[in-house]
């Protein structure tokens, strides 16, 4: 049985029914053993085939997919040449990865070591993030240096989080609408880490979940590891299908909802009061966990940064919502410091769950975000003002280069979500790749496979001369079709 739609079973086996249905249109149609190669090269890349996982016999998978069992033995073949599966004689054949490539989710960051084939570090827009605002992490280094001697005198084990930043995280709540006492935060390393906790705490494999599609691919990628069955609710350009949100969680009935209300991310959208408060109502009565992504409520580039959506749920209705956010977007990615905002008692046992994995949070990383939590309502407007610029800037571009893909100008966030007109997101990623530029494809954003290939996801996080050249190279990709460069790994990775 497969969860979220990845393949991951008890005896590590894909059926050739179950392999068939994941394979495009085009090669089920007329399955020729070079497709039907790169269709599960891609489905491993992609990882919705996990590693190590047996695929179906050569004549089983033939007699499924309508083709001669020469053409799936020379796909495997290929396969295997190329590193992708191994064989071993009574034992079927097996997926894996070639030496020297990645599976989804380690893609290595442009700025952390990855180069293109000439040794240029490229444009990385599959990181939809800053780098630290100038002067602030040097001045919070000094301001922090002269306390860690006396931190210093004790072990050091803080799995809770510092007192300290515990209080400043509930202040900041509070003062956001959302009272909040120190005893409901628990201080993780990122958004990212706090939404694991959750999801190891609460689900068990097979347990089902609700999402918004598209919705964070990490977050999509936590799911899935966990094994867990994943339907989800549009979320367009007009924004959220809350009728469709309703029925979803009113007849699925999820362990655990996880939505994005504050300039969503792909989309850029920011969810109305009223959709709120139907959302709040809808999980209440499904008694489904509602696990609310904040990381990027605080970039609200044309209306006022929104209040908690647990605010709206009233003094005793806000206990089945869990709030997770993180200081990776409004100051920086290499900062790990996140934190989940919830009842004490569920507080409690989430550090529980840490400790089994990691007994605490680097103590040097919170005592820095002491600082930058006080003097966040000072240093976020300039942010801002740099983020309107260079979305500006990538607006300007893409009339410029791209005339015919279109988008919506977001309220906030950090990037666009850019319609190509035409199913080409992760060949335009590739032939991308090979010019240097790194992208986030659209199929990375959606819960089924397959999806949203007409789109991807730009970010506005470079500087403008940076971004004109990235959209510049990727117009030239999507128009003239740039050959692809032998080894260019695939963007998988974003944040």
């Amino acid at each position: 049985m497969a969860y979220g739609r990845v393949v991951q079973t008890a005896d590590r086996a894909i059926g050739s029914r179950q392999l068939a249905a994941m394979l495009p249109d085009e090669v089920r149609a007329r399955p020729g053993y070079r497709s039907l190669a790169d269709a599960l090269r891609t489905l491993i890349l992609d990882g919705r085939i996990a590693l190590h996982v047996r695929l179906p016999a050569e004549r089983e998978l033939a007699e499924t997919v309508g083709a001669s069992r020469a053409t799936v033995t020379a796909a495997y073949d290929l396969l295997r040449e190329s590193g992708y599966v191994r064989s071993r004689r009574g034992s079927g054949t097996w997926t894996e990865l070639p030496d020297g490539h990645r599976p989804v989710g380690a893609h290595s960051i442009v700025g952390a070591g990855g180069f293109n084939a000439d040794g240029d570090p490229g444009i990385d827009l599959a990181i939809a993030a800053m780098g630290a605002p100038e002067g602030s992490l040097t001045e919070a280094l000094a301001w922090a240096a002269p306390r860690l001697p006396a931190l210093a005198r004790n072990p050091g084990y803080h799995p809770f989080g510092l007192p300290d930043l515990r209080a400043a995280v509930a202040e900041r709540f509070t003062r956001r609408g959302l009272p909040t006492r120190p005893e409901q935060i628990l201080v993780t390393a990122g958004a990212q880490q706090a939404f694991a906790l959750v999801v190891s705490l609460l689900c068990r494999p097979g347990d089902r979940v609700v999402t918004e599609n598209p919705t964070y691919a990490n977050a999509l990628d936590a799911l899935r590891h966990a094994r867990l069955r994943t339907a989800s609710f549009a979320v367009s350009d007009r924004g959220w299908d809350m009728d469709v949100a309703e029925s979803t969680l009113g007849q699925t009935v999820p362990r655990l909802a996880y939505v994005i209300p504050d300039f969503h991310n792909p989309t850029g959208a920011l969810m109305p009061e009223r959709q709120r408060l139907r959302l709040l109502a809808a999980a209440r009565a499904a008694g489904t966990w509602l696990v609310v992504d904040e990381t990027i409520a605080d970039i609200a580039l044309d209306v006022p940064a929104p209040a908690p959506l647990a605010s709206l749920a009233g003094r005793t209705g806000a206990d089945h919502v869990i709030t997770i956010g993180s200081l990776s977007k409004t100051h920086w990615g290499g900062l790990r410091v996140g934190w989940i905002r919830a009842t004490a008692k569920l507080v409690t046992e989430l550090a529980a769950v840490r400790v089994s994995a990691d007994m605490t949070g680097s103590v040097l990383d919170q005592v820095v975000a002491l600082p930058l939590m006080d003097r966040l309502d000072r240093t976020l407007p300039a942010r801002l003002a740099q983020l309107r610029i260079q979305r500006a800037a990538l607006a300007q571009s893409l009339q410029r280069h791209a005339p015919e893909w279109s988008w919506r100008l977001p309220p906030g966030g950090l990037s666009l979500w850019v319609d190509l007109g035409e199913p080409v997101s992760s060949a335009l990623a590739e032939r991308a790749a090979a010019a240097g530029v790194h992208i986030g494809r659209g199929a990375r954003f959606g819960v089924d496979p397959g999806t949203f290939e007409h789109r991807l996801r730009i970010p506005y996080t470079l500087p403008a001369d940076r971004l004109d050249q990235g959209v510049r190279l990727l117009a030239q990709a999507f128009h003239e079709g740039v050959p692809l460069a032998p080894g260019v790994e695939r963007p998988y990775w974003v944040a």
